[in-house]
């Protein structure tokens, strides 16, 4: 799942920001002054900040303390509409702190000798195949830090809603026998959602057993984690915190992420919290400490990484952050996993040398709100106990001076790019460096060349730098730290942007891409219950002037096919996929990552009849119309077939029908909108003129 950091320093950033909402520091202060004598009252204090001004609907939070829960609380409401007890067994969807569940499960069975770490992956999974032979090199610790090499996340029909269909799993294979890999093994570490897909088919291979069945049998029934189940698992449905929508703030049903290894698990705050002993040094729960030693090692520093002493990421086995923030300031360990699925959100915070820990779980918010009300109860805790005698004030920026700088570091304007686009970086003959962005409409930002030797925001603090690494390649270093007042403050110290040079292409070539650039490409194969028709499913190409030879922000090879070619650590690498165009029976679609795409214009307008039958073909395709200007505003009554859904968009892409959620069986038509009927192959729609 996506880990959402809420920094904002510069826009290289747009591929981990979560919107922040502001907040008014005397809004905090209020809040804050409402008796917050006790570990509780600060707890519940903080809490209230994110359900009253960050968009949370409910949260949990709990503290361990030598195997003891000695704080556990709740904020906000179990639902908007619904009569309901939102309590300490209420159980909130954990995204990718699931991934400690699977790293732990490996780790039980590398323990029984059962596996071993650095083998292939293909001694356990001998089907495993590629159409790269790298694949043949990644191990499975390589799968738990991050370094595979794996493109990022294949979730074709993972996301769904009410829904426990397993393709995404089982499918896995198939879909990886198609791809290649972006890197070598090992190389680097850049967050990567498919690996831990790999490890828990892994498990469910050497032991034998399926993945819940397993975690069940080893971890969860042992630790009496009671609340602790997955979507294979029979759960009454009022035992799930309500979640809503974020562009209508609809209620959904069940969050069903069908990737349980990771991202798919469901529990409480007080759960998370025992399962955290596995993780202590002096628990008797615990793995032994040579799997301790192992998973707390910072994998990331292998491989190409930026040397920093503050970092949002240092991927350790499982965890984010094998040293973290602000714990490292006292010279304490701490360990987190931070999980988000599209309505879920959690945090642990384990700080295995104190036997203790927290964990936030909520719907709506962001992980990362959760991981700073975490770090603020264990900090309260570790000065209530004395073993820190002050908890430090926030950090404060201090921009060095401005100073003339040297002739030659002058630079035109040098093309950088990540996962989410394509950049700009000059630095002119002033000593100012411009980021220019491409592919978002976001505002120059400059930064001034100061004593330090780095180039600085005068407004944020935030320190850019260029860095050849031993690969030979530049990247842009950056280096800052953002404040959510009232909550707390996050580091960030990392490569955010590859250099990369301009390439000449056949001009057929370039202009078959030309023709397909801004044009919306509608998906096809996602299933009714998907979670992703809760906004447009649809994809746009685009291509800039300062870098010929690429699309969006990858490397055109022949007419139909452009190839991810950025390699970049950390966060802006992750998430990449090839591009493939093929033509059948006249159309041509997009193929990426296993999504098929059909562009807006191959698809036709919705009949204007009285009567009409929409039947999916036999691929199983969604089909995609145009609502003419003669039926907007018009109602048509359906009869939708099971297991099938008509989904329906505004001219701006705002989903204003899904009739899996609503039930209805009569549409009102949107000017300038777009339906789409989907369902399983065969299945027929019939709809009426009202």
């Amino acid at each position: 799942m996506k880990k959402k950091w809420l920094l904002s320093l510069v826009v290289l950033l747009a591929a981990q920001v979560m919107p922040v909402q502001t907040i008014h520091a005397q809004e905090v202060v209020a809040i804050k002054q409402e008796n917050t004598n006790t570990l509780e009252q600060i707890a519940q204090a903080k809490a209230k900040i994110q359900t009253t001004m960050l968009g949370t609907t409910s949260l949990q939070y709990a503290l361990i303390d030598n195997g003891d829960i000695v704080l556990s609380g709740v904020e906000g409401v179990y639902s908007k509409t619904e009569t309901g007890t939102l309590d300490q067994n209420t159980m909130y969807g954990i995204g990718s702190t699931s991934k400690m569940f699977t790293t732990a499960a490996v780790m039980k069975l590398v323990e029984e000798g059962k596996v071993d770490l650095d083998k292939s992956v293909t001694t356990y999974i001998p089907e495993f195949k590629m159409k790269d032979e790298r694949y043949k090199e990644i191990t499975v610790r390589m799968l738990l830090n991050h370094s595979s090499g794996l493109m990022g996340s294949t979730f074709n029909n993972a996301f769904l809603l009410d829904d426990f269909d397993t393709e995404a799993h089982d499918n896995l294979l198939k879909q990886l026998s198609t791809q290649r890999l972006k890197a070598n093994p090992g190389e680097y570490s850049t967050y990567c959602n498919d690996g831990f897909t790999l490890a828990e088919i892994i498990v469910e291979r050497v032991s034998n057993m399926d993945f819940t069945s397993f975690l069940h049998t080893y971890i969860t029934t042992p630790m009496e984690l009671d609340n602790t189940k997955t979507p294979q698992d029979e759960v009454n449905d009022e035992q799930f915190a309500r979640t809503y929508t974020a562009t209508t703030g609809g209620l959904t049903p069940r969050d069903c992420t069908n990737v349980i290894g990771t991202g798919g698990i469901y529990s409480t705050a007080e759960d998370l919290c025992k399962f955290s002993n596995l993780f202590m040094r002096d628990s008797e729960k615990s793995l032994l400490d040579v799997s301790l030693d192992a998973m707390e090692v910072n994998e990331a520093e292998k491989g190409i990484w930026a040397e920093a002493e503050n970092a949002g990421l240092a991927f350790g086995l499982g965890w984010d952050n094998v040293n973290t923030y602000p714990f490292n300031e006292y010279g304490i360990k701490a360990l987190v996993k931070g999980g988000d699925t599209l309505l879920y959100h959690a945090s642990l915070i384990v700080l295995p040398e104190y036997n203790m820990a927290a964990a936030v779980v909520s719907s709506g918010g962001a992980s990362t709100y959760n991981q700073f009300l975490a770090t603020d109860i264990l900090l309260e805790q570790l000065k209530a106990k004395g073993i820190i005698d002050e908890i430090k004030p926030t950090p404060t920026v201090e921009v060095p001076e401005q100073i003339e700088m040297p002739q030659e570091l002058i630079q035109q304007n040098n093309i950088y790019i990540n996962s989410m686009g394509v950049y700009g970086v000059e630095i002119t003959s002033e000593g100012v460096l411009n980021l220019i962005c491409y592919n978002m409409p976001v505002p120059v930002q400059s930064f001034v060349y100061t004593t330090d030797g780095d180039f600085v925001s005068k407004e944020t603090g935030v320190r850019v730098s260029v860095v050849t690494e031993e690969n030979g390649k530049d990247y842009l270093y950056v280096e800052g730290i953002q404040t959510i007042p009232g909550l707390g403050s996050i580091p960030v110290s990392e490569y955010q942007l590859e250099k990369v040079e301009a390439i000449s292409v056949d001009q057929k070539i370039e202009d078959a891409w030309k023709n397909r650039v801004g044009k919306p490409y509608y998906l096809l194969n996602e299933k009714y219950s998907s979670q992703v028709y809760l906004n447009a499913p649809v994809g746009m190409l685009t291509m800039t002037n300062e870098l010929p030879g690429y699309v969006s922000n990858n490397k055109i090879i022949s007419e139909n096919e452009a190839q991810a070619v950025v390699q970049l650590p950390s966060g802006g690498g992750r998430d990449l996929g090839d591009i493939s165009m093929f033509e059948k029976e006249g159309i041509e679609y997009m193929n990426l990552q296993g999504g098929i795409y059909m562009p807006i214009d191959a698809i036709k307008d919705l009949a204007n009849a009285k009567e009409a039958i929409c039947t999916i073909g036999e691929e199983g395709y969604t089909r995609w119309f145009n609502i003419p200007s003669t039926l907007a505003g018009k109602t048509i009554v359906v009869e939708v077939p099971e297991e099938s859904a008509i989904m329906v968009y505004d001219k701006d892409g705002l989903n204003v029908e899904n009739t899996y959620l609503t039930k209805s069986n009569e549409i009102i038509l949107p000017e300038g909108g777009m339906i789409g009927f989907v369902g399983e192959a065969g299945a027929q729609f019939s709809y009426k003129l009202k």
